[in-house]
């Protein structure tokens, strides 16, 4: 059973065990089955720009909360797993939030973890405004990006996230370019993703990213996060939005099924 441990905010003043970059961690997972191939240690880093109405994360937005780690803290925890991830073809994913907010700590991290033999695996968004030197130095030891595309048609992105997917197009171009391997991911939401329309171009999208895309993850929206937006005293704008019918869910996947062999859900 997979264990979600908060990170204590009271310990954000206690002095880093080690000299290194310093990351906002919101929460870790360690026996993750969900973001990545095996079991996982989940790193849920804090802070996040898109504002998604499905949100299932709310409380990982404020880019000053969580609690400050360094990487020898963590990897102390991810070695203690290794057995598990490794037998199981698993090992660290680094969520959010958006992970690619702290670059220089995920790229110290996943050097880390490369340097003990553990797969690392990225879970974004691809709000990366700039292709520079320290997106190069996460990526080289990077083996596995789950990238989220929540919208192909910018008309709908913008709405339903507050920001254009310019950015999130662009980082899955350079990923292809680089030959990275991709999963990409998109949540069905009925009357924000779920339309012909939208699953038509998204599927021509990933067919121009060639080879780099090994799977398509079609996730369902649920409202299994919405008490967190309550809790916080934010509206949670698509109340009254159910989950997507299994002949919605077949009706996207024949649709993307066409443009890629491997499409799932």
């Amino acid at each position: 059973m997979s264990v979600t441990n908060p990170i204590p905010v009271a310990n954000i003043s206690e002095p880093a065990e080690a000299p290194g970059v310093i990351g906002r961690v919101h929460s870790v997972e360690t026996c993750g089955t969900v973001d990545g191939p095996g079991i996982r240690f989940i790193v849920f880093m804090q802070g996040c720009l898109m504002r998604c109405k499905y949100c299932h994360n709310r409380d990982t937005w404020d880019t000053q909360g969580g609690r400050e780690m360094t990487v020898p803290e963590l990897m102390s925890d991810i070695t203690s797993y290794r057995h598990f991830m490794n037998a199981s073809g698993g090992g660290v994913t680094a969520s959010g939030g958006e992970a690619m907010l702290q670059q220089a700590f995920i790229a110290e991290l996943f050097a880390a973890c490369k340097a003990k033999g553990i797969h690392t695996c990225l879970d974004t968004n691809g709000f990366v405004r700039q292709m520079d030197e320290q997106v190069d130095k996460v990526l080289d030891n990077t083996d596995l990006v789950l990238l989220d595309i929540k919208q192909i048609n910018d008309d709908k992105h913008i709405p339903l996230t507050h920001v254009s997917n310019k950015y999130t197009l662009e980082f899955a171009r350079y990923l292809a370019a680089k030959g990275k391997t991709m999963w990409i991911r998109y949540v069905v939401v009925p009357t924000w993703t779920d339309d012909e329309q939208s699953a038509e171009a998204l599927g021509q999208f990933i067919a121009e990213l060639g080879e780099s895309v090994e799977k398509v993850e079609l996730l369902p929206y649920h409202e299994l996060g919405k008490h967190k937006w309550d809790v916080l005293g934010d509206t949670y704008d698509l109340t009254g939005i159910k989950p997507p019918s299994k002949e919605t869910m077949d009706r996207i996947q024949g649709i993307i099924g066409r443009y890629h062999h491997n499409v799932k859900y």
